[in-house]
């Protein structure tokens, strides 16, 4: 192998396990937190599936199904990680999603809970309130 190949095959070895590490980053809990209340009120159950952990599936989807069908609207979502330990991380929000029922508008203030999010099959998903 002439040394420009080798030189051009070392160089993409390192970019690869920089984006890698870039991949996981600190964020990433969050990240995953933000993404599962888009994916509810978009009303997606796919995507809330594979953002939710295997033990909190089912109450997802319950929780998304219970906007029936009215048309919920995320506004102001950000999410950041207050504490992280191993698979394991604390998310706290802010934001909230407004359902209006008829004359009513139901609001659901996202900063009123922490969530739990975990590592599961390589990917940080949602898992709950803490």
């Amino acid at each position: 192998m002439s040394k420009v190949k080798w030189l051009f095959l070392t160089l993409a070895l390192v970019s690869a396990l920089v984006l890698t590490g870039c991949a996981g980053s600190s964020n990433a809990p969050a990240d995953a937190v933000a993404a599962y209340w888009q994916a509810m009120v978009a009303k997606d159950g796919a995507q809330l599936s594979s953002l939710s952990c295997a033990a909190y599936e089912a109450q997802s989807l319950i929780t998304m199904e219970s906007f029936g069908a009215f048309e919920p609207v995320l506004s102001d979502l950000t999410c950041e990680v207050i504490e992280t330990s191993g698979d394991t991380a604390s998310v706290k929000c802010s934001g909230k999603i407004e359902v209006s029922y008829g004359a009513e508008i139901l609001t659901i203030d996202l900063a009123d809970r922490n969530y739990a999010a975990v590592k599961e099959g390589g990917d940080w998903r949602m898992c709950g309130t803490k």
